[in-house]
């Protein structure tokens, strides 16, 4: 009888002390065959999770754990010294429990985040797309709407119609509806969104993330810009390591650098007589700016790559290096915004796993605390007070628009000086343009202006 042998490891133990788990000897070269440690750190960079083991380790140990016939995290304890299993892992002391579950815990976190960033891109790519070119570009090309702009424009009109109905797609994935939508909850998702329509709706994105960077160009190289600067103090969220979302540090180009809880303790909203709205200020200062413009100047180097690529092109042809003082330049700003909320969309989409939980428990307790995110219109700041049984006993919200109050009227002001010589028409007009710079509401966008002309006699001329 014949057969063929294979070669069988010898296996040594230099320090002759072999334990009940010496076994995972073997299993350490077959993990160095599959060159698993590698492998998982691959899959879990994109976590980024803050842990001093990292959280392909701590899998790794879970492997271990099961391997050894153990099902329960504290049975920890019956290996947690012993050699071998320090060996297998290559390190000098594993990890404990509660280290283990609060790994666990932010990787679940990360991955609700990235769900949350992804109904972002769809809220960010509808909004802009609606404003952009059916409500600001009509201005800039000399018609009273997109309904007479699609008469010659036919073509832009319905490839803006096509990326926003992508947008519409990806909220309603995770919203359940692409208008108001019901899928968030306290913590996350009340489900997660099923790979096969994530698998769908990944081709469309793509291709629209094409189309957008065409009109994006058109967009810098068509349009002509009215001359208009000011100096702004633009504020944002300034995250370490990517476009500002939903999570940052809230900073500005004049050094404001704040915690996202103590943002309400540096600004004060305000009211005047001659309007209902509250008028936000920074303390000791003044207006300051939120929205595409303040994200752009403040973060441009996180943009996505395929953003990323066409800003040089875009400053090029509006014929200015960031950043940007010129509301107007709000709508190229918006485009580039489009152009990376397409992509990343496109590398969640492509990337997505069902999750294990699409929410983290949250026990309702007393306390306060206070968060922004970007808005398509800028930085929408809250913060609450809850009681012990989580009853919210103190709400307040500070909306884009609302923060950008005294800066659009110190933008009038200013235009006043460039539309004296205009008649009320045209006048009118041209203060339209510049309010919808900061993309208002819908009915604000058409309807929000009475234009009356008072003449004064200059002060000089009275005193002659």
């Amino acid at each position: 009888v014949r057969s063929k042998t294979r070669f069988i490891d010898v296996l040594n133990f230099e320090d002759q002390r072999l334990t009940s788990f010496s076994g995972l000897i073997v299993f350490q070269k077959l993990f160095s065959q599959l060159q698993l440690k590698e492998r998982l750190r691959h899959v879990f960079q994109p976590l980024k999770i803050n842990s001093i083991y990292g959280i392909h380790r701590i899998v790794m140990l879970l492997v271990v754990h099961l391997l050894l016939g153990y099902r329960e995290l504290r049975d920890l304890r019956y290996y947690e010294d012993d050699p071998m299993v320090k060996r297998v892992l290559g390190l000098h002391q594993l990890p404990d429990v509660a280290t283990i579950s609060r790994t666990l815990a932010n990787g679940d976190t990360h991955s609700v985040q990235r769900l949350r960033d992804l109904i972002y891109c769809g809220e960010w790519i509808e909004s802009h797309v609606l404003h952009m070119f059916l409500l600001h570009l009509p201005d800039f090309l000399g018609y009273e709407s997109v309904v007479s702009m699609a008469r010659d424009h036919g073509g832009i009109v319905r490839r803006a119609l096509r990326i926003k109905k992508a947008g519409n797609a990806i909220v309603e994935l995770l919203g359940g509806r692409s208008v108001h939508p019901v899928g968030m909850c306290v913590g996350g998702f009340y489900s997660c969104p099923d790979p096969k329509d994530a698998a769908l709706l990944l081709p469309e994105i793509k291709a629209c993330l094409a189309d957008m960077a065409d009109l994006t160009l058109f967009l810098a190289q068509k349009i002509t810009y009215p001359d208009f600067r000011r100096d702004y103090e633009f504020v944002a969220l300034c995250p370490d390591d990517e476009y500002p979302m939903n999570l940052g540090r809230i900073k500005s180009n004049r050094g404001l650098d704040v915690d996202q809880q103590e943002f309400g303790e540096t600004v004060e909203e305000r009211q005047v007589e001659y309007s209902n709205a509250l008028f936000s200020a920074i303390k000791g200062r003044g207006a300051y700016l939120v929205g595409p413009l303040a994200r752009l100047n403040l973060n441009h180097e996180k943009l996505h790559p395929v953003a990323a690529n066409l800003l040089p092109g875009v400053c090029a042809a509006v014929g200015k290096n960031l950043p940007w003082d010129n509301s107007f330049l709000s709508l190229p700003a918006r485009a580039l915004e489009t152009v990376h909320a397409l992509a990343l969309a496109a590398d969640i989409l492509e990337s997505y796993v069902p999750l294990s939980r699409c929410r983290i428990p949250i026990a309702p307790r007393a306390g306060y605390g206070g968060h922004g995110t970007e808005a398509p219109r800028g930085l929408c700041w809250h913060d609450y007070r809850t009681e012990t049984d989580g009853t919210i006993s103190f709400a307040r919200i500070m909306p884009p628009t609302a923060q950008n109050q005294m800066c659009i009227e110190q933008d009038l002001y200013e235009m006043a000086r460039q539309v004296v010589d205009l008649d009320d028409e045209a006048a009118a007009m041209r203060c339209e343009h510049l309010i919808r710079n900061y993309d208002p509401c819908i009915s604000c966008s058409v309807h929000f202006l009475k234009f009356e002309r008072t003449w004064r006699e200059h002060p000089a001329k009275s005193r002659s």
